[in-house]
């Protein structure tokens, strides 16, 4: 019955337009295979491999397909004439010759032709990948008839490929505007959503994508993420749970969870999926990285160590500098012989290439360790090193003023203090120790301009007492 209502409009010269018994039967038989056989093929795309899973399948192949069927109520008119030309067409299609149907489509599409060419035209590009001239075909079929649903809804997910987000999603929009709120047209409009950071309208489309169709995991996964990327951490570590359950392998909703018991404050739960995903053979430079982060927390500093090192040997650019700020929270807390561990691994490192900024932070570590460690002539040589890499490098000058001073070598510590002095970010401080040098030395009305100074730059209670102290010795003498 429905096969013969579609001859029948289709044989009405000025209306709707639609596809007869050969359009019905033959696309029905051919399209999907030639679908995904385009679909499938290598394209430069913004989306991951898992994002492309939902291009990929089924269900994606067969709606594409039966968007060459007309829908008679948000359909554009055709002629006589342009249904005899649209059989040809339809014809070679049918019969997989796509480059040919193009060719004829060209030629008989101009700016007073139905829409129904253009929108033909950008199908056949669609399924061959040729997703710029599709996007502009579209374009000129929406523009000639504005309720075109299906040029609207294929010109969206083309936006979506090509990760041009805010023109996705007015386009989605429209679909759904024009009745085509299916779930293939609400989870793209998600994805683009949560692209463009609209986490709650994010949320709203994938929840209507999972009502629509609860099968699909990617709807539930879009929903997670934009119930975390809202902080709502609880709900995203619960919905986790149940797509877990469903879906034990899927090391993305593990580590998805693990991200949500961190933000919840529970980094013991987010330390066991992190580890069940490392079981799985599935970590990542990220997941080992916070691993770390969390066995640092708990004070077990060897384990930390060992889950940085796996990370920068994974990913060492992308890693190095996480593992530079864990060697420094693994020295504050004196665990001097991890970091020494660590800082030789993320200096040694092939393909690890370490720029300035780096190279100074590793040094100024050894030193800090050399200190502790009562290491005078290593402390010495790793701030040259420093000075030597960087002569403005304050820091650096004024912890070796301050080893020459404990070494009693005084002029050389001015010398150091001075030079720190000139930059700054340091002045204050240096001019504090220099003053305390010459404290050291007895003099005491020279050390007053420069704590005045430094109390000027940068007020400090401990140094307004002692300058205060050194003024009542000044006067006393």
């Amino acid at each position: 019955m429905r096969l013969e209502s579609e001859h029948k409009i289709y044989e009405t010269g000025h209306g709707t337009w639609a596809l007869c018994l050969l359009g019905s039967v033959v696309l029905g038989l051919s399209l999907t295979a030639m679908v995904q056989s385009a679909l499938a093929s290598a394209v430069e795309t913004h989306l991951s491999e898992v994002e492309l899973e939902i291009w990929r399948s089924a269900a994606f192949q067969r709606q594409f397909a039966e968007s060459y069927l007309a829908e008679t109520e948000v359909e554009p008119r055709v002629t006589q004439a342009e249904r005899e030309k649209m059989l040809s067409v339809l014809e070679l299609i049918s019969s997989n010759s796509l480059d040919e149907a193009a060719r004829l489509l060209q030629r008989h599409t101009k700016d007073a032709s139905s829409a129904v060419f253009d929108f033909t035209l950008a199908n056949i590009y669609f399924q061959k990948d040729q997703l710029e001239p599709a996007a502009e075909a579209y374009g000129r079929a929406v523009a000639k008839f504005p309720k075109f649903r299906r040029a609207w809804k294929n010109l969206g997910l083309i936006h979506v490929r090509n990760g041009d987000f805010a023109k996705a999603i007015p386009a989605l929009t429209r679909t759904i505007e024009l009745g085509g709120g299916d779930a293939l047209t609400y989870g793209p409009l998600g994805f683009a959503y949560s692209s463009v950071e609209n986490n709650l309208a994010a949320e709203s489309a994938y929840r209507v994508a999972v009502l629509l169709d609860p099968a699909t995991l990617d709807w539930k996964m879009g929903l997670a993420r934009s119930l975390f990327r809202q902080q709502r951490y609880a709900d995203a570590a619960a919905l986790c749970r149940t797509l877990i359950a469903e879906n034990p392998t899927r090391a993305d909703l593990w580590l998805l969870q693990a991200n949500a018991y961190i933000g919840l404050n529970e980094p013991l739960k987010a330390a066991v999926n992190y580890e069940l995903v490392d079981h799985m053979g599935k970590s990542t430079a990220d997941s080992l990285t916070m691993l770390g982060d969390i066995y640092v927390n708990q004070d077990l500093f060897e384990i930390a160590v060992g889950s940085y090192l796996r990370a920068l040997e994974m990913d060492p650019r992308r890693t190095s500098q996480r593992a530079i700020r864990a060697a420094g929270v693994l020295t504050a807390r004196g665990a001097h012989e991890e970091t020494k561990q660590l800082i030789e691994r993320i200096e040694t490192l092939p393909g690890n290439d370490l720029d300035t900024e780096q190279r100074k932070d590793l040094l100024k570590l050894r030193a800090r360790i050399a200190v502790a460690e009562s290491s005078g002539p290593d402390e010495v040589r790793v701030l040259e090193e420093i000075v030597a890499l960087d002569p403005l490098e304050g820091e650096a000058l004024i912890l070796l003023g301050q080893y020459c001073a404990r070494a009693g070598d005084f002029e050389k510590a001015a010398f150091y203090y001075e030079r720190a002095q000139s930059l700054e970010k340091h002045e204050a401080d240096a001019r504090v120790r220099h003053a305390q040098l010459l404290v050291q030395q007895g003099k005491y009305t020279e050390a007053l301009p420069l704590l005045r100074r430094a109390q000027d730059i940068k007020p400090r209670e401990d140094v307004q007492k002692y300058l205060e102290q050194v003024e009542r010795v000044a006067k006393s003498r």
